[in-house]
């Protein structure tokens, strides 16, 4: 696998160059993704999405494509553009993806010749179910204002001996600080412009989900994060939260939409060869994005080329981490790439 110093090397001589490009909606004006004109071009915090009523497989399947990028996101708040930040979470997603699309279903379509480092991944176009499906086994330290970490900062600070979060009553006193959960909770969350947590309740009582729809991704999602944490054991490390999302598809079946486990959705902890958290600093060693989380000192703060570049780091040390594999991103220019693997699909599927 490659090291430090030659991770170092990659994202300082080609992080631009394969970084640089343009959009989707550019790249659809400009003539180069013909077969795309007309679409809607959904622009996200990092991944942008393109679907039509006319755009479907030879099967009638809608097709929504969906396009990584290099953006990256904390505290809702875009912070600028991470050298191979969409090729690490493409790989990320599609070791993960394969570990628990039995139990979670899946909306992708399978392409032959689709490289995992494409940037482009072919999905059905769901009826998306608005909630954001949480689950967390630890109480991670966070900056973000949903955290459980948050929120039990507040009640301690109020004096209160029990804490209500997402439906669950929990003991102040006996929760701490990057330590484990009495079990794994549930702990969903709106997508709303402002995310916020909630409950299963309020999610029915407003309409966006049935009981029904809100058992099943509970269910399966608990089944999941067992088995990834299994998988996960094996490369001593510990999956402490993740975040998924879901759609129902044109059979009416719920099947997970984006990404699954990533450094973007989830947590990951370092375990030391005695099965305890591995710490730098008095912190769990962490891959996640909450390092990046951490470099943020202002409001509408933008990540610096040397911070960025060390993000860039942290991401390809954690993916070689995850999949026990050597990182192999495709070089060329991010337009070649995005245009190269969207005709690949488009041939494979219309």
């Amino acid at each position: 696998m490659l090291d430090e110093k030659e991770i170092r090397e990659l994202v300082a001589s080609h992080g631009a160059t394969v970084s640089k490009g343009r959009s989707i909606k550019e790249l659809i004006k400009d003539g180069d993704l013909p077969r795309l004109n007309g679409v809607t071009v959904l622009e996200g915090k990092v991944s942008d999405s393109v679907f039509s009523d006319s755009l479907v497989n030879n099967v009638g399947k809608p097709i929504r494509l969906m396009f990584r990028n290099n953006r990256i996101s904390t505290h809702d708040v875009n912070r600028g553009a991470i050298p191979f930040k969409d090729q690490v979470l493409a790989f990320n997603h599609d070791h993960m993806f394969r570990l628990v699309k039995d139990v979670l279903g899946s909306s992708q379509f399978e392409v032959a010749r689709l490289k995992p480092s494409s940037t482009v991944i072919p999905a059905e176009n769901l009826d998306l179910i608005q909630l954001e499906n949480v689950l967390r086994l630890y109480m991670a330290e966070s900056s973000t204002s949903t955290s459980l970490y948050k929120h039990w900062l507040a009640a301690k600070d109020a004096g209160q001996s029990v804490m209500q979060y997402a439906g669950h009553k929990l003991i102040v006193g006996e929760l701490e600080p990057n330590g484990i959960l009495p079990y794994l909770m549930d702990t969903p969350s709106t997508k709303d412009h402002v995310d916020r947590t909630t409950d299963a309740l309020y999610l029915v009582d407003n309409d966006i989900c049935s009981w029904e729809q809100y058992g099943q991704i509970r269910n399966s999602s608990l089944m999941a994060f067992g088995m990834v944490s299994r998988y996960l054991s094996g490369k001593r490390m510990v999956l402490v939260d993740t975040k998924t999302e879901h759609g129902v598809n044109s059979e009416g079946r719920i099947v997970s939409a984006d990404e699954l486990y990533t450094m973007d959705s989830s947590r990951f902890w370092k375990l030391d060869d005695n099965g305890e958290l591995l710490s730098r600093d008095g912190k769990p060693v962490s891959f996640s994005k909450e390092f990046a989380r951490g470099m943020v000192n202002e409001k509408g703060q933008q990540f610096t080329q040397d911070q960025a570049n060390e993000i860039a780091v942290r991401y390809i040390q954690g993916l070689q981490h995850l999949t026990g594999e050597t990182f192999a991103p495709d070089l060329r220019a991010r337009d070649e790439r995005i245009v190269d693997s969207t005709n690949l699909i488009l041939d494979a599927l219309l």
